[in-house]
């Protein structure tokens, strides 16, 4: 074969190899409303930037539909290219062919750009569109899920993994995603289950639809095995570039620094924020946002306030991208930027449920915290809380096993662990969230703050009960029990006198005092304990 004839030869198998099942096929799939394999890589990486692994393998099918063996890249498309300029790794499947079906050589492509990511310690995104495990290859198929099992579980806390769910993804695949450590979903197009429907319908008796059983709202809100959810893939692919602004590339790394805005800009961030909450009619041109906590925060601790409204006063202005917002939304966690540096936030929510754990907002707090000491990102608390969620549900579905993981999450940290105890601080629930015997660097408290085993009515109908019962005027004995109580403990300064609170400060203060400890704590090292490794309470 002459040189033109081997070049001609090479530019047809690239052109047909780019049309992956057809351009029939692809037609087929934009009027489902999704884009291809290769568009979504296009949407995701830097422009230019994509240089394609092994695009030529095929499928080795030996018997069924012998015509499937001509598509080349055998239903996914792996590669690398760069994200701002970072490297990172990606294997994006491709319905046009086969159904995106997991094969023997699918999943050796997979496995493959998974190794490259971890030898290169770059991010890993896979993006799921995929009718499942290939009928016709039997058990090569399932097999090769397990190689991508093993791969996501070494990789893990070792490289950010990202899953996007752009189309189906049952059964057995699921649990690729799952070990992940985000999944993206997409409004109407993300599908995750483990039965499809008609199994649910043959074997338990109950109508369900697609959506109901696996879509992307059941899975943000209800499940909560999603971290993102968006209206259109090309939203949900932007996410993703998002998300990676505020991750380092590996565990040995630090999260990516941006320049924090000027203070005109600071500035409007707090317009935004008073606007919200109803705050000053006149513009604020100081750069201190906290001086308007105490527009946001009441001093009554039975009156619900939105802690992302304080959360926003602390970091840059904008910089807040909070992950599973639907899910368990009595606990709040994310990312935000202090002087352009990540710092991980969790924080009780006192407008849902009085901010109280609950068995989901456990699990959810205690992944976040433990990403966060995985990739070395230092975690800042905001504390409102006022129990453990007691009742009958709670107690049958295990909020003691649950509960203890953010125990031992926060406990098994080593990352700088800051803590501000904003208004309530009680019983188990205060011990729970990073309190200082539980590994805390700093606990600062604001001058409202209330730090005791329970709330005053309760502690009172206690301590205090026999002493009500024998006044001759109960009503008015509980009241002065109560305020007795109130100024005796309700305050942090009996917290501080033990050293339980460091500093107590005034909610203007909370930005610097935080900035301050976090550049304190930024060469903090402990050596972990010789052990294989320790037993979360899963």
């Amino acid at each position: 074969m002459s040189w033109n004839e081997a070049i001609a030869n090479l530019e047809e198998k690239r052109s047909t190899a780019l049309l992956g099942g057809g351009q029939t096929r692809i037609d087929k799939q934009h009027k489902t409303g999704k884009l291809t394999a290769r568009e979504r890589i296009e949407i995701l990486l830097d422009k230019d930037t994509f240089v394609e692994v092994d695009g030529f393998m095929e499928s080795r099918i030996d018997d069924f539909d012998l015509d499937k063996r001509r598509f080349a890249g055998d239903g996914v498309v792996t590669g690398y290219g760069e994200i701002d300029g970072r490297l990172v790794f990606v294997a994006s499947e491709d319905f046009t062919v086969i159904g995106g079906t997991l094969g023997e050589y699918h999943s050796f492509k997979i496995c493959r750009i998974q190794d490259m990511a971890m030898q290169m310690k770059a991010p890993l995104i896979c993006v799921n569109d995929s009718g499942g495990a290939r009928i016709e290859e039997g058990i090569s198929s399932l097999s090769g899920y397990s190689g991508m099992f093993l791969r996501h579980t070494q990789a893990s806390g070792v490289i950010p993994q990202i899953a996007v769910i752009l189309g189906p993804c049952s059964g057995g695949a699921c649990y690729a995603p799952a070990i992940c450590d985000f999944i993206f979903m997409v409004k109407d197009v993300s599908k995750m289950f483990i039965t499809g429907p008609n199994v649910v319908k043959t074997v338990i008796n109950e109508e369900v639809s697609v959506e109901e059983l696996g879509g992307a709202e059941v899975h943000a809100k209800k499940s909560g095995v999603s971290h993102f959810t968006y209206d259109s893939e090309g939203e949900c692919l932007m996410g993703v570039r998002k998300l990676l602004t505020y991750l380092p590339s590996n565990y040995m790394e630090k999260a990516p620094f941006i320049q924090p805005t000027d203070k005109l800009k600071v500035a409007a961030g707090l317009n935004k924020v008073l606007s919200r909450v109803g705050g000053l009619s006149k513009k604020i041109k100081s750069d201190n946002r906290c001086e308007q906590i105490v527009n946001i925060v009441p001093d009554n601790s039975r009156q619900p306030y939105d802690v992302k409204e304080v959360i926003d006063c602390i970091v840059d202005a904008g910089t807040f991208f909070e992950v599973q917002k639907e899910f368990a939304q009595n606990a709040v966690v994310g990312w935000g930027r202090m002087e352009g540096e990540v710092v991980g936030f969790v924080a009780n929510q006192p407008a849902v449920k009085a901010g109280s754990l609950d068995y989901h907002a456990s699990d959810k707090i205690a992944r976040f915290i433990r990403f966060c000491d995985c990739f070395n990102i230092p975690l800042v608390t905001l504390i409102d809380v006022p129990a453990f969620l007691p009742g009958t549900e709670q107690e049958h579905n295990g909020i003691i096993r649950h509960g203890a993981k953010i125990l031992y999450a926060y406990s098994e940290a080593t990352v700088p662990k800051i803590s501000l105890i904003m208004r309530k601080a009680y019983g188990g629930a205060y011990i729970a969230m990073n309190s200082k015997e539980m590994g805390a660097d700093i606990v600062y408290a604001w001058p409202i703050a209330e730090i005791a085993v329970m709330g005053a009515d309760g502690a009172v109908n206690i301590a205090f009960k026999r002493k009500i019962k024998a006044a001759e005027n109960p009503e008015a004995m509980r009241a002065q029990c109560k305020k007795e109580y109130e100024d005796r403990f309700l305050n942090p300064y009996v917290a501080a006198a033990r050293g339980y609170v460091n500093e107590v400060i005034k909610p203007e203060e909370t930005r610097a005092r935080l900035l301050k400890s976090l550049k304190a704590l930024k060469s903090k090292k402990v050596e972990p304990i010789p052990k294989k490794h320790g037993n979360i309470p899963l």
